[in-house]
């Protein structure tokens, strides 16, 4: 086997395992910390894939910033340290042979792909390549999205603030 073929196998791995890890931590900040794990391991495969613009964005804006925008949105809002044991159950079953049987039916429709290739050369300039199509022709729907993230960060600290409005008079 070659070092590309055994380094995606290896990344692959640590992406599943820290999606696994993240389902069955009780506690939130070990969750984050395998979601970590999962985020960088998918920037890894794109730099397999000889997508550095990409494992880049992959790394700031999901390792980073999400991450770190999610870990304020726990510590701002109340929950119980004390959380119960996830019950093991025919859920977890069904859910295991639900997982399968996607992978499964996605593994069969991507097999018999065949996708036209272009004659843009991504390999070598691709950061250029991405920032003058990004730049160029796609200006109002990357504008729009970060207007629109802008909007969801303030309706999710709206709604944090009326929760705990709430619950300050519920509690006089």
């Amino acid at each position: 086997m070659s070092g590309f073929v055994v380094a995606f196998f290896l990344l692959s791995l640590a992406a599943i395992l820290g999606g696994v890890m993240m389902l069955n931590s009780t506690k939130v900040m070990h969750m984050m910390l395998s979601l970590v794990l999962t985020f960088i391991s998918i920037a890894g495969i794109y730099v397999l894939l000889s997508a550095e613009f990409v494992a880049v964005v992959q790394i700031l804006i999901y390792s980073g910033a999400i991450t770190i925008l999610m870990i304020f949105g726990i510590m701002l809002t109340k929950h119980d340290v004390e959380s119960e044991k996830p019950k093991r159950n025919w859920r977890n079953i069904a859910s295991l042979i639900g997982v399968v049987a996607f992978g499964v039916v996605i593994f069969l429709g991507i097999n018999g792909l065949s996708i036209d290739s272009q004659d843009v050369d991504l390999a070598t300039n691709n950061t250029k390549n991405i920032g003058l199509q990004l730049f160029s022709n796609y200006v109002v729907p990357f504008e729009v999205m970060s207007v629109l993230l802008l909007i969801a960060l303030v309706g999710a600290i709206i709604l944090a603030k009326s929760d705990d409005s709430k619950e300050e008079g519920t509690k006089e």
